[in-house]
């Protein structure tokens, strides 16, 4: 089990987490609030779910030995995304809808609903939830945006490139307009008239253009570099010009009303400066 930073959050190794035989364990990067482990971590938050943090293997390989270091990861997983959910001795979870399929049936008996009954708006839910969460949605072209090792794995090309800043601001006047529709019929949420896991969900992945204050997202050494990016997409023009007030205002809602805040991340706290 290691422990880190200051405020000496637990993380288990993989392979604790791998043979243990109850509970439910996720996969993070201590200090590095990871859009997909984030949001899946609020997303247990609101269904009552403890969660047992694991530590999830960086890409690269490893100096010292020269293997893969997420190779045992792709053994376990066929797959190295994060993250990885576990949950008693049930099959791991990588994909976000299975991940919220299964937080929906072990959460809490009292915790919202966040997949709803009614099946138009389950439609309406998972849709927005593709635009967001899916191949070539909104953190896919974020990711794309400029060539790393990262924008390599999720198909990163000139032409791609140069479409993706377009593509994040559709994503983004789509969940304005549906926003906006809401507040007309009275309504705070995505979908109806409580929270879902659209809202959850988008209210997370949106920092990735839209970086929520320190008392939300705390910076810590680990993260710094990566709320930097995330700033400096909300400034690229096309996306700059879709964000509005009605967006922040739905993220900073969402995240400080039922998500985990500050969140807690891990890693090396920093002080915002």
């Amino acid at each position: 089990m290691s422990r880190t930073g200051p405020d000496a959050l637990q993380f288990v190794t993989l392979d604790e987490a791998a043979a243990m035989k109850t509970g439910t364990r996720v996969t993070f990067i201590p200090g590095l609030p990871a859009l997909y482990a984030e949001a899946l971590k609020n997303i247990c938050h609101v269904k009552g779910i403890t969660l047992v943090r694991a530590l999830h293997p960086m890409m690269g390989v490893d100096e010292a030995t020269g293997k893969d270091r997420q190779a045992r990861l792709y053994e376990l997983t066929s797959q190295t995304s994060i993250p990885t959910m576990f949950h008693d001795e049930e099959r791991p979870r990588n994909v976000w809808i299975e991940q919220l399929a299964l937080a929906e049936r072990i959460g809490a008996p009292a915790s919202p609903k966040l997949i709803p009954d009614n099946f138009e708006h389950r439609a309406e839910l998972f849709g927005l939830c593709a635009v967001v969460l899916a191949e070539d949605g909104l953190v896919w072209n974020m990711r794309i945006m400029s060539d790393s090792p990262l924008a390599q794995k999720y198909g990163y090309s000139a032409q791609a490139s140069a479409a993706a800043p377009q593509k994040v601001a559709n994503a983004l006047k789509l969940i304005d307009g549906r926003l906006a529709a809401q507040e007309q019929r009275g309504s705070r949420y995505l979908v109806g008239d409580t929270v879902t896991a659209a809202d959850v969900y988008w209210a997370t992945m949106s920092m990735c253009v839209l970086v929520p204050p320190a008392e939300i997202m705390p910076l810590t050494r680990q993260n710094r570099g990566m709320l930097k990016y995330f700033g400096k997409n909300g400034q690229i023009p096309v996306i700059a010009e879709a964000l509005t007030a009605r967006i922040e205002n739905h993220q900073r809602y969402i995240l400080s009303t039922y998500c985990e805040t500050p969140a807690v991340l891990g890693g090396d706290p920093l002080q915002d400066v």
